[in-house]
């Protein structure tokens, strides 16, 4: 869902004329678990179901699509921003701990110890030998951006994708927030039984955040690459989480911040591990 607005458009040395440009939407969405709301969003309308799944996976509600009896516009919503996600009876919540842990994944107020400890807590560090080539992480971001169909059009989203370890482009998702576009991905691999995504690359379109690498692991992805640069939670949690960190994934570059034994360089690089 995108608008469409009249705008004047400018360059140096020619008149200035006016255009139609096209906006990616951000609109709020409201996830509510049971009737009770949980977490409200700025995203971009579309794969709301995704979305709801993949943040309560990451936020520890659920392991599993099982767990879910329904997902679907909540009925008193006439413009389609709430969301209900609805628990199977087995599933149980502390909303106590749900309000604590979503604190904690904001990076508020806690040191990075406490945040990373916390997050343990649901997922614990991942044990992985999978190994991927230089060669094809260098591809991803090109790979990536060469899908970004909304993006084309409107300049103003990041995206997220999930890859093999052969550089395949399995799913991609777009939205103007970096978290919402992982968790409809992971939100999609729940949904569709795609979990453990334990051999797989998780790449994004901009920075690597703590939240993003912990979305990962909750859905146990060994391998987190990012276009931009990482924070330094982010690193601290991916090394404590047994995860590789590649950020600064460029044209023939990139930076290892944590389980570089993951990367097996070529000759064809100069470089051995």
């Amino acid at each position: 869902m995108n608008s469409r607005t009249k705008i004047i458009r400018w360059e140096n040395g020619a008149a200035p004329e006016s255009q139609v440009d096209e906006l990616a939407a951000e609109e709020p969405l409201e996830i509510r678990v049971d009737n009770q709301t949980i977490s409200v969003t700025m995203r971009t309308p579309g794969h709301d179901e995704e979305l709801a799944a993949g943040f309560l996976l990451s936020e520890g509600l659920i392991t599993e699509a099982a767990q879910v009896a329904k997902i679907a516009p909540y009925p008193r919503n006439a413009g389609k921003n709430v969301i209900g996600v609805y628990l199977g009876p087995e599933v149980r919540v502390d909303w106590k701990q749900l309000t604590r842990h979503v604190f904690v994944s904001s990076s508020c107020g806690l040191c990075g110890k406490a945040s990373i400890e916390a997050v343990h807590q649901h997922f614990p560090p991942i044990k992985s030998d999978i190994c991927v080539a230089a060669t094809t992480l260098l591809e991803l971001p090109q790979t990536l951006r060469l899908q970004q169909e909304v993006f084309d059009r409107t300049g103003g989203l990041h995206a997220a994708g999930l890859f093999d370890l052969d550089g395949r482009l399995l799913l991609l998702r777009e939205d103007v927030g970096r978290h919402n576009a992982v968790d409809k991905v992971l939100g999609h691999a729940l949904l569709n039984g795609l979990l453990p995504c334990d051999k797989n690359i998780l790449l994004v379109s901009g920075r690597a955040s703590f939240e993003i690498v912990q979305k990962a692991l909750a859905a146990r992805v060994p391998i987190v690459a990012a276009v931009s640069a990482p924070s330094s939670l982010a690193a601290d949690f991916a090394r404590a989480s047994g995860q590789t960190l590649v950020a600064f994934l460029r044209a023939e570059r990139m930076n290892i911040y944590s389980m570089p034994e993951r990367v097996r360089f070529g000759e064809e690089l100069g470089i051995r591990n």
